[in-house]
């Protein structure tokens, strides 16, 4: 591969602009033509959807599979509370990642942080299908899986392009909410891939086959969408539109830390401002397939079809959160979902125990508010950064906010609802839906940013 070419970006900092892989796919997609909005959001949605089924590969398996594979030695529900620490441990390095990777995007280009970063975590999720169980290796398989946790983290930290700025850059004024939405799509395409693939080999293969071998195939394929993906993003981030806006500091990396000094203000405002749809993702994916397969016996294929309709209620909901927020604001938006939250927080929960009916109810509702409040909560303050800190400020409000509302949201549900009851887990997302509200009523102008 030839040598990266060199710019000097407008701080005087000479920069590896881009590699061989990045002109190749500029020149075979771009044609010299400006990218429009809808090209943009084509590239997003791909890249958010390999993320996303890499993060669903492993949270359905750490309910499914990982409980038996690597803590045979005490019962289930500890078992999965094991696997749910070893969960959080991804979001808890993403802000590292973050700042490493920037480092590497100043001094050796978008498109070789994006390439690392992709491949970190398509191999690190590639490289849990190869672990070794309890059974053959002892603890080992369990530090491996925690080291190759670690690693998505970091990677997924890397993995910020900043398209989904350059998406809202290139918005039209009237579609702003339209396109804030855009990116929030991968979420629930990555679960309805992933959960397909489990559901399938739980259908077809034996117990005893599915967690000897069939369940770490979905392992090997999140290695080939990330390959896919990474050519989708640099074939964007090559192209002279995304350069002119890197260059005129609009979407330049600047050092992490100094980010977080100067601008810690707009970070955690924005970090708190999602809570409620976040904590409200992982209590209608992650916690409720724990909830049913242990406590209630139903199958587990079951419950993930359900879960992949939900997804289907989730994008249809996401649709209408544009539209709605190019009529009244992403801030009512978000405010009015918030307060839907916070009423569906005093009964939902406990329709997980009133039978199949109770948990459609549960699922379905939550996945149209997910839809709603999710679709509208990328980007809320980003409009506030100063352009030269917007990139990485934008990056670091993902993190904490994954961090704060999503990270341990699975570990906390099912430690509550397993000795306090399901009522519990109701308020703890009622605490996020709080928080979501508190931080829009500090901020009031963030829903007429025009980014």
């Amino acid at each position: 591969m030839s040598a990266p070419s060199m710019t000097m970006d407008p701080g005087g900092h000479g920069a590896a602009d881009s590699t061989s892989l990045e002109r190749d796919a500029a020149a075979l997609h771009a044609h010299g033509q400006k990218i429009a909005p809808g090209e943009i959001a084509i590239g997003v949605v791909i890249g958010r959807t390999s993320e996303f089924f890499d993060f669903f590969v492993y949270a359905i398996a750490s309910v499914l599979v990982f409980p038996a594979l690597f803590f045979p030695f005490v019962d289930r529900v500890t078992g999965t509370l094991y696997s749910f620490a070893l969960f959080a441990l991804a979001f808890m390095f993403r802000p590292l990642g973050s700042a490493l990777f920037m480092w590497v995007d100043r001094n050796h280009g978008r498109g070789v942080k994006l390439t690392i970063s992709l491949f970190l975590l398509g191999g690190s999720t590639m490289a849990m299908a190869f672990l070794p169980s309890y059974a053959s290796a002892g603890l080992l398989g369990a530090w491996l899986l925690a080291l190759c946790r670690i690693g998505q983290g970091m990677a997924l930290g890397g993995a910020w392009d900043g398209l989904p700025s350059l998406l809202s850059l290139n918005a039209p004024e009237d579609r702003r909410g339209w396109y804030a939405m855009i990116p929030q799509l991968g979420a629930p395409l990555g679960l309805i891939v992933a959960g397909g693939l489990f559901a399938f080999f739980l259908s077809t293969l034996s117990e005893a086959d599915f967690v000897s071998w069939g369940w770490r195939y979905p392992f090997f394929v999140a290695f080939a969408i990330n390959v896919v993906a990474l050519f989708a993003r640099l074939r964007l981030v090559a192209t002279p539109d995304f350069q002119t806006l890197f260059e005129s500091r609009e979407l330049q990396p600047a050092p992490f830390w100094e980010t977080v000094r100067v601008e810690w203000r707009t970070i955690a405002l924005g970090a708190f401002a999602p809570l409620a749809s976040f904590a409200l993702f992982h209590l209608v994916t992650v916690f409720p397939l724990s909830w049913v397969t242990l406590y209630t016996g139903e199958s587990a294929e079951r419950f993930l079809v359900i879960e992949m309709i939900g997804a289907v209620v989730c994008v249809l909901a996401m649709l209408a959160s544009g539209v709605i927020a190019d009529r009244v604001g992403r801030r009512a938006v978000l405010g009015v979902s918030a307060v839907l939250i916070g009423a569906y927080s005093g009964f939902a929960p406990q329709l997980l125990n009133a039978g199949a009916f109770g948990e459609v109810v549960y699922m379905m509702t939550g996945f149209a508010l997910l839809g709603i409040a999710f679709g509208q909560s990328s980007g809320a303050v980003n409009g506030r950064f100063s352009p030269a800190r917007r990139y990485t400020g934008a990056a670091t409000v993902a993190n904490l906010a994954w961090l704060i509302g999503a990270g341990f949201a699975p570990l906390v549900a099912l430690t509550l609802a397993s000795k306090v009851g399901l009522w519990s887990v109701g308020a703890y997302l009622l605490s996020g839906a709080v928080c979501t509200l508190a931080a829009l009523s500090i901020n009031k102008d963030w829903g007429r940013s025009d980014r």
